[in-house]
């Protein structure tokens, strides 16, 4: 990935739009030149949520358009706050306000990863001021355009908008996790307590997947993140959620490699998106 290289895709809604916007922050796997990262970048590649922005592509021939992420999130992750940062990745003062987050302070995580997971350090020396802002101006920002742009369309089109931040989780969690080392669930809607749509869109997504057979827990562990924050007004009629698949449904999380249960996931998701679809046009 070059400077020439864009920081997303969008797959555009095909048909009559519908008043929902998809994104997948968190399936980049063009890598940087410059990302001068020190880990194995297989285990790198494990911070991935690899497939979903193909699982979610569909959306766009129901009428909904796809964003998705070309960079990977372990370089510059924009389901963080531009101010949720380490400072002390960094060489020399940063010249902006700094507020970081629990998954900064205490896993690493931040906007600019520092630790992954349990296998170490990303870097074994700190980044350049020049650095830090190069990625903020060429991914993170670029990325956050162009979901308000997509976002604000639609609300502007409908009256209301939905948005359905999609990603993917570890089968297990582990020490450095919210939840610790459990097994999770087969999906996780969140929608922050509440605060970020309406509860009958929770409810709509939390009791198709249940009735499906599927293990769904609500804001447990994940309760959603920046872009799901920053994009939500439900008295303004801007409604977003999290949706959170377990990797073990659909693929091996050494290899990054589909299994048998890939295309009995793409078989689910269609059939969730089609009511999550047909519930949002009967709303306007």
């Amino acid at each position: 990935m070059s400077d020439m290289t864009p920081a997303f895709r969008i797959l555009a809604a095909k048909g009559n739009p519908a008043p929902v916007v998809y994104d997948s922050p968190h399936s980049g796997s063009i890598y940087p030149d410059d990302f001068d990262h020190c880990i194995d970048r297989m285990l790198l590649r494990q911070a991935e949520d690899a497939h979903i922005e193909e699982l979610f592509a569909p959306v766009a021939d129901l009428g909904a358009p796809l964003l998705h992420a070309l960079f990977p999130r372990s370089y510059i992750d924009p389901n963080r706050a531009e101010t949720d940062l380490d400072v002390t990745m960094i060489d020399g003062d940063w010249p902006g306000p700094v507020e970081p987050s629990s998954k900064t302070v205490e896993r690493g995580a931040g906007l600019i990863w520092r630790l992954m997971r349990g296998d170490g350090a990303l870097y074994d020396r700190r980044l350049t001021l020049a650095e830090v802002h190069h990625r903020i101006k060429t991914c993170w920002q670029p990325y956050h355009d162009a979901l308000a742009t997509l976002i604000d369309d639609t609300h502007a089109r409908h009256g209301v908008s939905y948005h359905v931040d999609c990603h993917s989780m570890p089968a297990m969690g582990d020490a450095n996790s919210e939840d610790g080392p459990v097994p999770r669930p087969d999906f996780i809607v969140g929608d922050r307590d509440g605060t970020t749509c309406e509860p009958a869109f929770t409810a709509l997504i939390t009791d198709h997947l249940r009735a499906e057979g599927f293990h769904v827990t609500i804001n447990d562990p994940y309760k959603g993140v920046e872009l799901v924050r920053r994009y939500a007004d439900p008295m303004a009629g801007r409604h977003s959620v999290q949706l959170e698949i377990n990797r073990r449904l659909f693929m091996d999380e050494e290899t990054l490699s589909k299994t048998s249960g890939y295309l009995e996931m793409e078989a689910v998701l269609l059939r969730l998106n089609r009511a999550i679809i047909a519930y949002a046009r009967a709303i306007v």
